[in-house]
């Protein structure tokens, strides 16, 4: 099949078998802060049944560990599948080496310039690519998701951090060192040299792990985005105020981005963007009075329409486009 988006420079294909045969299937991998999954996907962009797997991660794990979980949850979803795919998608938490195919999480500290793309080069005969998680997110949501239809777009996630990838003339823009989309570390505030963390980030300021510490600095009590969320939904004070000064930040960024590139629609997904019911609102809400022209304004917020499943779709189209 066709993809709608097409791609910059250089592209993926099919591995043609021996027998003239083309295989239509790709080992997605999607690399996180806390766990890595792992699925085979088909050129209808579906998680084949049975594939999907899960390992865990975590700054706390060490580089051994880290590497066992990836590989061994790569494996057993070959090993479900029972047959050869055309290929491995690799989408990460960034930065990210594209020219080199390391990566380097910056919530996974131990796993920095680890070679992900020769690691994973021993489960298909075929192309190994590797882009930046919020890049696959883009590319799934532009492909079947909430960004269907769109020339100038975004897909982004809100969750224990903020990541993001970019669609432009309908095309996806992985940037020069792959980590086009990078929103996570965009400066919103001025920077204090003394300042403890990345405060001034837009990451620092309105991720779920970010907004909780924040609310917890304010004397709230609770230790979770769920508790916050819940307290949020009785009308707490301060879970209130940080609910919103969470979107706040994500409004204001996206308008500064809409202003710059002229987008047409962002897809929002992560764990934290269901801390409240009303939270795309508040980020639509923002993103609107912020805006200094009327173009800025037209941008509109959207939830993701893929969810969890759109980095393992996204990192299958790396490799599954014709």
């Amino acid at each position: 099949m066709s993809f709608p988006v097409r791609w910059i420079g250089s592209r993926p294909g099919l591995t043609a078998l021996q027998d003239g045969a083309v295989m239509h299937e790709a080992l997605a991998i999607d690399i996180g802060g806390t766990k890595v999954e792992a699925a085979v996907v088909d050129a209808e962009g579906r998680i084949l049944p049975g594939t999907r797997f899960r390992g865990p991660t975590g700054a706390a794990a060490t580089r051994e560990e880290l590497v066992a979980s990836i590989l061994q949850t790569a494996e057993r979803s070959v090993a479900a599948h029972g047959g050869p795919v055309s290929g491995v998608g690799i989408g990460s938490a960034g930065p990210i080496g594209r020219a080199d195919g390391t990566v380097s999480p910056i919530n996974l500290p131990r796993l920095a310039d680890f070679p992900v793309v020769a690691e994973l080069r021993r489960f298909t005969s075929g192309p190994v690519e590797l882009r930046l998680d919020g890049t696959c997110i883009a590319l799934a949501e532009h492909w079947q998701g909430a960004l269907r239809g769109t020339e100038n777009s975004m897909g982004i996630v809100v969750s224990t951090g903020i990541g993001g990838g970019i669609i432009l003339g309908s095309r996806l823009v992985p940037g020069t060192s792959g980590n086009a989309g990078h929103l996570g570390q965009m400066q919103l505030r001025r920077r204090e040299p003394d300042a403890v963390g990345t405060p001034w980030t837009l990451e620092g300021i309105a991720s779920g792990t970010a907004t909780v510490a924040w609310a917890s600095a304010q004397g709230w009590t609770g230790t979770t985005g769920e508790q916050l969320g819940a307290d949020y939904a009785t009308g707490t004070e301060i879970a209130v105020r940080a609910v919103r000064r969470s979107a706040a930040a994500v409004g204001e960024a996206l308008c500064s981005i809409t202003t710059l590139l002229d987008l047409e629609r962002v897809a929002i997904g992560g764990g934290f963007s269901r801390v409240s019911p009303d939270y795309l609102d508040l980020v639509q809400e923002a993103a609107t009075s912020a805006a200094l022209h009327a173009y800025a304004r037209e941008l509109r917020v959207v939830p993701a329409g893929l969810d969890a499943d759109g980095p393992l779709i996204g990192a299958a189209a790396l490799v599954l486009a014709d």
